[in-house]
């Protein structure tokens, strides 16, 4: 397990902020939306691209997620 987690890796790279409408429903702050592009490497060798979104808040820093009903 040790071998395959040296062999793949994951880096992350942020792309830009911005702030998000809403606010936080711990502290009552502003939401700031994070986007960030993933790099899944193979024995150093660009597999796949991902494109992610995350949303923080800005007076706590808590990791927000978002819940579809």
């Amino acid at each position: 397990m040790c071998f395959l987690k040296c062999v793949c890796n994951e880096e992350e790279r942020e792309l830009g902020r911005k702030i998000a409408s809403g606010v936080c429903p711990h502290c009552e702050g502003k939401v700031e939306a994070l986007d960030f592009e993933g790099i899944l490497k193979f024995c150093f060798l660009p597999i796949c691209y991902r494109s992610k979104r995350k949303y923080l808040c800005t007076v706590c820093s808590r990791r927000l997620v978002l819940l579809y009903s």
